[in-house]
C-alpha cells in the first residue's frame, strides 16, 4: 500500500518557485543519492507549480514548457528512475494553478493519463481557482478515481490547505497525504504556528493517509522562494523534530547543492526519522501546552517518546508529572530514557515526574521503555 508510512522526498517550491527547470531536477536527483539522503528514505523528487505552458494543446493535454524542460517529462522521469528514485509533479483542482497555469478542473482523467504515460509516481494537487460552486471533496474524489484509472500507481498528495475540515473526509477520496495548513515560510514563527495548529487534528492522520503540515525549510537560511529571514540551526532542529514527532511527510524544500553540514546531518538523523516512520503511527498526546509544550507518544516495540519544546526566547525548565500520562506511583513502573539528539542516557529509572532544561527555541526528545522499579 502506498503511504504505509509518511512519504519522504524533495519538492521544488520552497527554494525555486517559478525558476524550476530540468537541470535543477536532474541535479537534485543526483544530490539525493550522493549525499546519502536516498539511503535514509527520501525517494520522491517532486516538481511543483510553474512547469507548463499557459495553454493546453489541441487535444486538451497539458504541455511542459519546452524552454524549462527541453527533454520532456518522460525523459526526466526516466532519469529520476535511473537513480532509484520516484518522480513527482503538480497540478490543481481549480481551473488554474496557484501561479496561473492550466489546472486540472474538468481535465482530471486526461491529466492523470498523461502523468501516467510520463512515468509520474506522485501528484501534488493544489486548491487554487476552484469555481465557487464546485464541491471540494468531489473534486479530490474525482482526481483520486482518475489516478486509479490511469494505469499507473501514483501517490495522491492532496493540498487543500485545511479547508472544509479536510481531515474528516480526505481519506475517503483515495488521497495518501493531505495538506492541512497554509503555506510555510522560512521563519521560526511560521513552522511553530503551523505545527501547533494541528495538535488536535493529528488523530485523523495514519497509515495510508498522512497529515502533511507542509514542506521542510531546514537549511534554507533565508534564501529561496519562501524566504522570510531564515532560522538558526537550533530552530531548524526544532522544526524537523516537530515534523518527525507529528509524523508529517518529510519533503525537503532547500537547495541540496548548497546544503550545509549541520542541516544535512539533521535531515539524515536516523533517530528522528525512526520516530517519523514508526510503524504504529500513533499521534502524540500533548501533556503540557503553552509556549513550553511537552508531548508523549507511543512507539512500536513497546517504546515511548517524551518530547520537550521551548518556544520562548529564554532558556527554561520543562517538567511533567507522570500522573498526567496515566502512570501513578502505585503502578510500580518508571521510564528508562535516552535523549536521542545528544545520545545521553538518563541515569537510573525515572519515576513520578521528569523534567529537563531546554534552551530557547530548542527541544529535547527522549526515547525509552517502561521498566519495573
Amino acid at each position: 500500500m502506498l503511504s504505509q508510512r509518511p512519504p519522504m522526498g524533495w519538492n521544488s517550491w520552497n527554494t525555486f518557485g517559478w525558476a524550476i527547470n530540468e537541470q535543477v531536477v536532474r541535479e537534485t536527483a543526483d544530490k539525493i543519492v550522493e549525499l546519502g539522503l536516498k539511503d535514509c528514505g527520501y525517494e520522491y523528487v517532486v516538481i511543483d507549480d510553474c512547469w507548463s505552458l499557459r495553454k493546453r494543446d489541441e487535444n486538451g493535454r497539458i504541455v511542459p514548457d519546452p524552454e524549462k524542460f527541453p527533454s520532456g517529462m518522460k525523459a526526466l522521469a526516466d532519469y529520476v528512475h535511473s537513480k532509484g528514485l520516484k518522480f513527482g509533479m503538480y497540478s490543481c483542482a481549480g481551473t488554474r494553478t496557484c501561479a496561473g497555469f492550466p489546472g486540472s478542473f474538468d481535465y482530471e482523467f486526461i491529466d492523470a493519463k498523461t502523468f501516467a504515460e510520463w512515468g509520474v509516481d506522485f501528484l501534488k494537487y493544489d486548491f487554487c481557482y476552484k469555481p465557487h460552486l464546485a464541491n471540494g471533496p468531489i473534486l479530490y474524489n474525482r482526481m483520486g478515481m482518475a489516478l486509479k484509472a490511469s494505469g499507473r500507481e501514483i501517490l495522491f498528495s492532496a493540498c487543500n490547505w485545511g479547508s472544509d475540515e479536510v481531515e474528516k473526509w480526505i481519506r475517503s477520496t483515495g488521497a495518501h497525504m493531505y495538506r492541512s495548513t497554509g503555506d510555510i515560510n522560512d521563519s521560526f514563527d511560521s513552522f511553530k504556528n503551523i505545527a501547533m495548529s494541528q495538535v488536535q487534528k493529528l488523530a485523523y492522520s495514519g497509515p495510508g493517509c498522512y497529515n502533511d503540515i507542509d514542506m521542510l525549510i531546514c537549511g534554507m537560511h533565508g534564501k529561496g522562494n519562501v524566504a522570510n529571514g531564515g532560522c538558526s540551526d537550533i530552530e531548524y532542529r526544532t522544526h524537523f523534530a516537530l515534523w518527525c514527532l507529528f509524523q508529517s511527510p518529510l519533503m525537503i524544500g532547500s537547495d541540496l547543492s548548497k546544503m550545509d553540514e549541520f542541516n544535512l546531518e539533521l535531515l539524515k538523523n536516523k533517530e528522528l526519522i525512526a520516530i517519523n516512520q514508526d510503524e504504529e503511527a500513533r499521534p502524540p498526546m500533548m501533556v503540557r501546552g503553552g509556549d513550553r509544550p511537552v508531548f508523549f507518544k507511543h512507539l512500536e516495540n513497546g517504546e515511548y517518546a517524551i518530547a520537550y519544546f521551548n518556544f520562548t526566547d529564554r532558556d527554561g525548565y520543562n517538567e511533567i508529572e507522570f500522573y498526567d500520562i496515566g502512570l501513578t506511583v502505585a503502578a510500580g513502573y518508571g521510564f528508562k530514557l535516552r535523549e536521542i539528539i545528544s545520545g545521553e542516557e538518563v541515569e537510573g529509572v525515572v519515576t513520578e515526574h521528569f523534567g529537563c532544561h531546554v534552551p530557547a527555541h530548542d527541544c529535547k526528545i527522549f526515547r525509552g521503555t517502561l521498566v519495573q522499579k
